[in-house]
Order: structure tokens, then sequence, then C-alpha cells
């Protein structure tokens, strides 16, 4: 049986425990889901390999294995979700929440500035907060199977989309190139690069008024 590599795309199903107290933090395996009350995709999770889609060591624990078998890893922080980084807790007047209107208090999961923090103390006109990921410092335990890996060009180039622009566009494949509708045009301009080093072909935006050979219609 032909191992899994750098730039496959795969369907997988896993589950992650914190390795300290072996609490599940994440998985896409709908019976553990509901065991912890997890709301999941219905859809399949397809990664590609070696493309950053996961923490690094799991990542890198994709590669050199066998369809249909089920795996146990466990990383270090570094492999993980980092060291913490006492640079990342920070002392915010009081007011900015307030401002927000939020009473903060210890243990609140709060969002400021695009990131996802957790409020340590209130004390006073001050707020201490920690910007660090809640598993950083932590090791980790992923137990994983990748299911098949994705052969079909069209399904290829679907799965990137959902992972990428999390929304699909229109397409046709023609030889070495993937012709997308006009709309895709801002998403392309950003993945191009990536689209070209998975699939091993250009992505384009189709020419007013040209008509595609071949039409895929995507279905959300």
């Amino acid at each position: 049986m032909e191992k899994t590599k750098k730039n496959d795309l795969v369907e997988l199903e896993f589950l992650g425990r914190n390795k300290d107290n072996g609490e599940v933090f994440d998985t896409n395996i709908k019976t553990e889901a509901e065991k912890i009350n997890f709301k999941i995709q219905e859809k399949p999770l397809i990664v590609c390999i070696g493309q950053g889609m996961l923490v690094k060591g799991f990542d890198k624990a994709l590669e050199g294995k066998d369809t249909g078998k089920k795996y146990k890893i466990a990383l270090s922080p570094e492999e993980a979700f980092g060291i913490r980084n006492p640079g990342l807790i920070r002392i915010i007047p009081i007011k900015i929440f307030e401002e927000k209107n939020l009473n903060p208090f210890a243990g609140m999961i709060v969002s400021l500035d695009n990131l996802i923090a957790k409020i340590i103390t209130v004390s006073g006109g001050r707020v201490i907060v920690d910007f660090n990921n809640p598993l950083s410092g932590k090791e980790i335990e992923y137990e994983f199977t990748i299911n098949k890996k994705i052969q079909d060009e069209k399904e290829k180039i679907n799965s990137l989309q959902d992972f990428f622009f999390k929304q699909r566009f229109s397409f046709s494949i023609r030889d070495k190139k993937i012709i997308f509708e006009k709309s895709a045009e801002p998403f392309i301009k950003i993945f191009e690069e990536k689209f070209k080093e998975i699939l091993k072909k250009e992505p384009n935006i189709e020419k007013s008024g040209e008509v595609s050979a071949i039409k895929h219609i995507n279905q959300k």
C-alpha cells in the first residue's frame, strides 16, 4: 500500500486530548463530539499534508502513513500549540471593556483586537488578560485515522476552496490550468501559489465572454 506524502489531500478523522488531564479539546468524530457537547461540521475533514492546516507536529505525523489504520501520537508544546509567552499576558484598563458594554470577570473568554483571550483577574480599574492559546505549554495527544487519499481532481479543488476560501466558486480544468469564475479573483490573488504547489496546476480567472469547455458547478 502506498504511504501518504507531502501535498497529498486526505480525509481525516481525529481526536485531540490534553495529555495532562485526558480531556478532549477537539474532534470531528461524531460519537466522541456528542460526549462533550461539541458541534462538528457534517462534511468530512479534508486536509493537505505539509501545508500548515493542522498544528505542526500533527501535520508532520500524517506523512508516511497507511490509510484505514488508527494511529496515536504525543506532541510536545513546541510541536503543538507552542510555549506560553509571558509577553502575551497584558494589563488592560477596565474602561476598554466598559466601552464595549462588557463586565469582565476572572475566567471570562473575550475577543479583543480579533484575538481570543482569557481574563485572569479584575482588580480596581485594571484587568489582567492572557492572550496565550489555552493549550500553549501543554503536551497534546492525537488519535487519528486517514480514511482515504483524495484522487479526484475536482474534489481536490473543492477541498482547497473549502479551506482557503470558505466558499466555492465554479471552475473548469483545462490541461495544467484551473479556470475560475470572475468572482473568485480576490481569493486567487492570495492563494495562487498554494494551488500551484499542491495541485501542480495554475489557477486563472475566466476571461469575459470565454466559454468553458468543461463547466463544473459547485454545490455547497
